[in-house]
């Protein structure tokens, strides 16, 4: 039997509510009609930032570059190392393939990448730096031709530390600019940056909301809501843990979901406890503390089995398992953005460092798609080649009744043509052909 120990407080904020919807529409109208006049009057009016172009010169970017301490250095170069290994070990498993499917009949698709990427790195609440990583630095793995990016600037300046972040993975373009007007730049293009054909990356419910509505006129990687994280535990964690890596992700946001499921209420009663010990003295507590309150939840469970099912219920983004055997959740979890297997691992290691994309699909998306990897960057194109008269005439057949059976007649004068021509078979016109 499945009890809750402590219920959400709060709902989820729709992205699309109609308040921010019709913000976001003005917003890109101005834009896609303005162009860089729109793009400076906005940036100005919500970032307080002014430039003749928004677009950095190699100097300003060495300089961003040249700021970072040795350590910091290290430290981006080593993250950018993980994030890129694992990138290309997934881009080694997309395969381009060519099979004869019938004697003289070839059948094949090539894994083709987009030619002009926009990535989207967040930085007014936090410099979110990682986001470069995951986005720059994947496109450029996955072969694409042109990748831009478009960070807010932060307190006022340029974000040194994200446009580092930005270079290292290999922008081709950096831009500081940030919101609505970033991401309309990228899409619609003005008279200074030609756009693009995909965006990509995390941002407010401004930025989530824009790239929605943009949807069909470019790409985009996934829908993007408030981050949230589900831990799966069991005694042999303690209370502490659990509760420190809840408290880590909600910080995020007042909005961003935490949840525990567990099948010790020992474990549940010791994380609430510890959860409150926590916030007296966790500096973001008071984001994290709001989070908690309307969005955290500790649900108890009697067996693994249900533990599972609940997991796939929510389909969160990020899923921690800290049990004695997380691979059974490995094997059995059908829902979820990301796994992060035993308590030697946590979603802040994904988030910064270890290697896996931490875009991830938000919202209960994870039921029907993955998260942001090299293969979005992608198009699987496919392709067919016909090399014997034999080959066309028979396929000809086939498609001419098949366009019949469906009333088209254009169609079946396709097949036909090739039935006369390649297979000697007079065929009256726009009829069916006979079989061989």
């Amino acid at each position: 039997m499945i009890r809750t120990i402590k219920s959400a407080g709060g709902g989820f904020a729709e992205s699309g509510q109609t308040g921010v919807t019709a913000t976001v529409q003005a917003l890109l109208a101005k834009v896609e009609k303005g162009g860089d006049r729109a793009v400076r009057e906005l940036s100005n009016r919500f970032d307080k930032f002014d430039r003749d172009s928004y677009r950095l010169t190699k100097a300003e970017i060495d300089h961003c570059v040249d700021t970072l301490t040795h350590r910091e250095r290290e430290d981006l170069d080593f993250a950018q190392d993980q994030i890129r290994k694992f990138a290309e070990a997934q881009r080694a498993t997309l395969l381009d393939l060519e099979i004869e499917t019938l004697p003289g009949v070839i059948l094949g698709h090539r894994n083709v990448s987009i030619q002009n990427v926009g990535c989207y790195v967040p930085g007014g609440k936090y410099p979110l730096l990682a986001s470069a990583h995951m986005t720059v630095l994947t496109a450029r793995v996955a072969g694409c031709e042109r990748v831009i990016t478009c960070a807010p600037p932060f307190q006022g300046r340029i974000a040194e530390k994200i446009v580092a972040a930005q270079a290292l993975a290999g922008a081709d373009e950096i831009y500081c600019l940030g919101g609505v007007q970033a991401i309309a730049a990228m899409a619609y293009g003005t008279e200074t940056i030609a756009p693009v054909d995909m965006l990509a990356g995390p941002g407010n419910a401004y930025v989530a909301e824009a790239k929605r509505l943009l949807f069909g006129k470019v790409g985009i990687d996934l829908f993007a809501g408030p981050t949230e994280t589900l831990i799966i535990a069991d005694d042999s964690v303690d209370g502490e843990l659990v509760a420190t890596d809840l408290l880590g992700q909600a910080e995020h946001g007042v909005n961003s979901p935490a949840v525990l499921i567990t099948n010790s209420e020992k474990l549940a009663r010791n994380t609430l406890a510890e959860i409150e010990r926590l916030l007296s003295m966790l500096p973001t507590a008071p984001i994290a503390a709001k989070a908690w309150l309307d969005f955290g939840e500790i649900i108890l469970c009697e067996t693994p089995e249900e533990m599972v099912a609940e997991a796939d219920r929510i389909a969160s983004e990020h899923v921690q398992v800290m049990t004695r055997d997380p691979d059974h959740f490995l094997q059995n979890m059908k829902n979820y953005g990301a796994l992060f297997l035993g308590a030697r691992t946590n979603v802040s290691f994904g988030d910064k460092v270890i290697g896996t994309n931490h875009t991830l699909p938000t919202g209960g998306a994870a039921r029907y798609t993955g998260g942001l990897w090299v293969g979005k960057f992608l198009k699987t194109c496919t392709y067919q080649r016909i090399e014997t008269d034999e080959a066309s005439a028979l396929i000809g057949q086939y498609a001419s009744r098949l366009s019949i059976m469906e009333g088209f007649a254009g169609h079946a004068e396709q097949s036909n043509i090739r039935v006369r021509r390649y297979g000697g078979r007079n065929v009256a016109y726009a009829s069916a052909a006979e079989p061989f």
